[in-house]
């Protein structure tokens, strides 16, 4: 398939977004300290985000033709990301999260965008940099949260 390694790029974003969505959810029953109320909630509203861009992402690999990942042993061995420790800080989840969209940020452009670009697939460019801007997003609020301590 000429577009193989598009579709394996988007196969590891859709599997580093089924870690971070599980990972979320560890850090949303987890958390602990003065923060509780608001990272619990945050960390809701991440992991929501990350169940809407799964889809995006599995339904556009079947739009060129590939087949998405649907196994968490698959998910796992594709996925660029770590999972999460259920011992976490509220510091070091922030951190950690900080980290992770960066990598997203880094891969997308590094990898992503040069695939998507060699097969003028613009909905596929459209989408990784609507991925793109929500990570920067992220990150900046987190920042801006940790500059409050």
């Amino acid at each position: 398939m000429e577009n193989q390694k598009l579709v394996n790029f988007l196969n590891q974003l859709l599997s580093n977004h089924f870690v971070m969505y599980v990972k979320l959810h560890r850090y949303h029953w987890f958390v602990q300290g003065r923060h509780f109320f608001v990272l619990h909630e945050k960390f809701e509203e991440l992991y929501q985000g990350f169940a809407e861009d799964l889809d995006e992402i599995a339904e556009r690999i079947l739009m060129i033709g590939g087949k998405p990942l649907a196994t968490m042993s698959k998910f796992l061995k594709e996925a660029t990301l770590i999972e999460a420790n259920a011992d976490d800080k509220e510091d070091e989840m922030i951190a950690q999260l900080i980290q992770d969209f960066e990598q997203i940020i880094s891969e997308i452009r590094n990898e992503g965008m040069t695939y998507a670009e060699d097969q003028k697939d613009e909905p596929t460019i459209d989408l990784l940099i609507s991925i793109q801007a929500k990570m920067e997003k992220h990150i900046w609020m987190l920042r801006a949260y940790q500059a409050y301590e």
